[in-house]
């Protein structure tokens, strides 16, 4: 009897030890990235809205650093010049992204598959060499002016330390970023319902409006979202190939931390450029809930 009374205290216990051990195992595996989530993203994220309502001298609550950024005449300078070329990126990235995995998908030729080849090299270049590089070629007395003095002209460009250089640039680091997202849901259109619609009398832009985009519109929002968070925020482009004034959002982050040291004011600025890149991310959302209902 005692036996029998040990033997049920043990399987008990083991029972008990299994059930305890099924509940917490996956919080205590979930822990290590959850700390560290808290710990980088979180903890950061917290510190700097609760700094952007700091006053530098007092730290009492206040709302002058964002009146500052939105009220200021430099920085609505700065902040309306960065929605410009970065809205002017996505709208010339997705055309040419487009337009580029559309030719790459559909076409036989040999140059579409050099151009398939040569459209993954960008992704292998440092970005500060592409820059460097760039700039090389277009400033005036670069690879283009030399080229047209060949031919009796002195070209210069002007497209250096402006909006023109910066587009140009960011043009060229996203325009093969969008063309692989799109090649990747080209891919699920078939060849033979696009013949199907052309015996039907489709022509082809008929077919890019019915059957192409529709099939493509994820990834179009997809591109346009990560290409609009990516510029908000850029640095090396607009601080290589940038003029003084106005400065993008990233270059006037950079002189408020490092030139004039007023922390309350970068965290201000740092809440300002996620709230941008959040409204971004709200669109790409509600425009996927939309598609699913």
């Amino acid at each position: 009897m005692i036996q029998e009374n040990e033997q049920v205290q043990q399987r008990t216990k083991k029972w008990r030890f299994a059930t305890i051990k099924k509940v917490l195992l996956p919080y205590v595996l979930l822990f290590p990235a959850f700390s560290v989530v808290l710990l980088f993203i979180v903890y950061p994220i917290f510190t700097t809205v609760v700094r952007s309502f700091q006053d530098s001298e007092t730290n009492a609550f206040t709302w002058a650093n964002y009146r500052y950024f939105l009220m200021d005449p430099i920085q609505q300078s700065n902040l309306i010049y960065t929605l410009k070329i970065v809205l002017i990126t996505v709208v010339l990235a997705l055309f040419f992204g487009y337009g580029l995995a559309l030719y790459i998908r559909f076409s036989n030729s040999r140059f579409s598959r050099i151009m398939s080849t040569l459209n993954l090299v960008p992704r292998f270049i440092p970005g500060l060499v592409a820059v460097y590089s760039v700039m090389m070629i277009i400033r005036d007395s670069g690879v283009l002016n030399r080229i047209s003095k060949l031919f009796g002209y002195d070209f210069k460009p002007g497209w250096l330390f402006n909006e023109i250089g910066i587009i140009l640039m960011n043009l060229w680091f996203n325009i093969p970023f969008v063309s692989l997202i799109i090649l990747a849901s080209l891919s699920n259109v078939k060849r033979s319902s696009i013949e199907a619609a052309r015996d039907i009398g489709a022509s082809n832009l008929v077919i890019l409006q019915k059957i192409i985009i529709p099939m493509t519109y994820k990834e179009i929002l997809v591109a346009m979202t990560f290409v609009f968070m990516g510029n908000v925020g850029s640095f090396t482009t607009p601080f290589l190939m940038g003029g003084n004034h106005p400065k993008m959002l990233g270059i006037a982050l950079y002189d408020q931390f490092n030139s004039y040291m007023d922390y309350e004011r970068t965290a201000a600025l740092s809440v300002i450029m996620f709230l941008i890149c959040s409204v971004a991310a709200t669109f790409y959302i509600m425009s996927n809930l939309k598609q699913k209902r």
